[in-house]
Parts: structure tokens; C-alpha cells; sequence
């Protein structure tokens, strides 16, 4: 598929719900560089926008044109695709003329609520990712790598590691673009991939060689690690949506590349090895 990429015609605001996530945060910034009008929400924006209190809902999307969403913590959490519903229903009521959805690939939940948003009376894309290269610069992987290890409960399951630029490219050409006055991505749902699929381990030692580092990989069973981040401190709650993705996911489902972000933007996914040696390179400069 080529998509020919002209200006939206919106004069209306375009919200972006998760606006201080990896993602949401890079798709603001992205409109804000095209002079669009953005309305940043979340929990701690001036627009607020908290997904365990439905008040804030509804004063988030009044007045907006496209809505950017991104549900915290993640879909596949029980009620999500429920507070999924009942947003779209809000939006559909304020006018709202697109719904870009973030989704995790593989995710039956997430695929429950892309459901959701394209059986919408709004023009709906959805967003269906790979793991994001920046967990382990931004996410939960990243202190332990700066202590030289990563200790995950996978083994050798290749996943195809997606950089946040990417998806938030694609989001904002799905928030915006027209072809002949028609939103050429509704009914849309991108599967956004890197190029390339790595293991874990292997992408333990692409971090480890750019960094000059042996940086050790080791696999535990999903007991183990629930045990490990209770040592950590993390929080109950967070250590059940850890358990739960890494129990889910990683049986093979999502080791397949997709051409999705070059069909889209016209140029290739960013490589992992970009990413290792800029962005990860550059934390241990600083």
C-alpha cells in the first residue's frame, strides 16, 4: 500500500492521551514541530487525564478533532477494553473525528479493543507494536542494565524490537493525513515491527558491545522473577502486568517481521543497532 501524505484539514486540537509515555510523549513533540494545535493529557497535564477516574474523561475530549490513546498500564490489564468502550462512546458524543490507538502486538486484549475503536462512528487506526527498543533505555530494564545484567523469564523467542520514533511517526501521519479529502487509514491496523528479529540475549549483547561491556543474559522461570522484583520493591500490582506480559507473549506469536512503518512512511524501521549505538551509547557518555 503507498499512502500519499498531504495535511489534515483539522482546525480543531488534537488530544493525545499518554502524553508523558514513550510513545504519547514523542507524538506531541512531533506535532508540535508541525505546528499543530496539541492537547497533552495525563494524569500530571494541564488537560488532566487519568484512566481510574472517568470524570476527567469526558472535559479531556471536548473540543478535540484527533485523539491519540494510549492506556496505562497496559491492555491487557482486566477492564481495559471496558474503559476502552466507554471512551470511544465519549468521543463519539464530542465530536471527535479520529481515534489512534496504541496496542500491543499479540495481545489478546489489545486486539479486543482495536476491535472496539474500529467498530466506532469514528474513523479508527490502530496501532498493534513490537517491544519498544526504549524499554531498555527508558523502561523497566533499564537499571539493571546499567548494573551489567538483564535477567528476563524468556528464552531464544526472536522478537522484531520497534524504536518509539517509529510508532510515533506512524501515529502522527495517522492523526493527520488526508488522500483526496479521505482518511486513508481508517479501518486501518498497522502491525509495527523493527526489521529485524533478536532474542533477548541477543539484544543483551548489542547493548553489551556498544557500551564496551559484557553485559550478562540470564533466563529465569516466571516464579523466579515474580520472587526477584518483590526484592526490588516493586509494586504488586506492577509485578502482576510484568508476569502477565512475559507469560503470554513470548511463545512465538510476535516472532515474524512486518513492512507496516515502511509501507507507511515511506521509509524502513530503524534498526536495533541504530538505536544501541545512539541512544544507548550516548546514556553511558552522560
Amino acid at each position: 500500500m503507498t499512502i500519499q501524505h498531504t495535511p489534515s484539514e483539522t482546525t480543531k486540537p488534537v488530544l493525545v492521551i499518554g502524553a508523558t509515555g514513550k510513545v504519547g510523549r514523542r507524538v506531541a513533540d512531533l506535532l508540535d514541530a508541525r505546528g499543530v494545535d496539541v492537547r497533552r493529557a495525563s494524569r500530571s497535564s494541564a488537560t488532566r487525564f487519568d484512566w481510574t477516574d472517568r470524570t476527567t474523561w469526558a472535559p479531556a475530549l471536548d473540543g478535540a478533532g484527533p485523539v491519540y490513546i494510549s492506556y496505562q498500564p497496559d491492555l491487557i490489564v482486566p477492564g481495559a477494553v471496558d474503559d476502552v468502550a466507554e471512551l470511544v462512546r465519549l468521543a463519539e458524543s464530542a465530536g471527535v473525528t479520529r481515534l489512534v490507538l496504541l496496542a500491543g502486538r499479540g495481545e489478546p486484549e489489545a486486539d479486543a479493543a482495536g476491535r472496539v475503536v474500529h467498530a466506532s462512528a469514528i474513523d479508527a487506526t490502530v496501532l498493534s507494536c513490537a517491544w519498544f527498543d526504549q524499554n531498555f533505555s527508558e523502561g523497566g530494564f533499564a537499571p539493571e542494565i546499567a548494573m551489567g545484567s538483564l535477567t528476563l523469564p524468556v528464552g531464544a523467542v526472536g522478537e522484531p524490537f520497534i524504536d518509539a520514533e517509529d510508532i510515533a511517526a506512524v501515529a502522527v501521519v495517522a492523526l493527520l493525513d488526508r488522500t483526496a479529502d479521505v482518511n486513508p487509514h481508517a479501518g486501518r491496523t498497522y502491525d509495527l515491527t523493527g526489521p529485524r528479529l533478536l532474542t533477548f540475549a541477543e539484544a543483551a549483547a548489542e547493548i553489551g558491545r556498544a557500551r564496551g561491556v559484557d553485559l550478562a543474559a540470564a533466563e529465569v522461570t516466571l516464579e523466579e522473577y515474580r520472587q526477584m522484583l518483590s526484592q526490588y520493591g516493586l509494586a504488586s500490582s506492577d509485578i502482576d502486568l510484568l508476569v502477565a506480559l512475559f507469560g503470554t507473549l513470548f511463545d512465538g506469536r510476535n516472532s515474524r517481521i512486518s513492512g507496516d512503518v515502511e509501507r507507511v512512511l515511506g521509509r524502513p524501521a530503524r534498526d536495533f543497532a541504530d538505536f544501541v549505538n545512539t541512544d544507548m551509547a550516548q546514556k553511558v557518555s552522560q
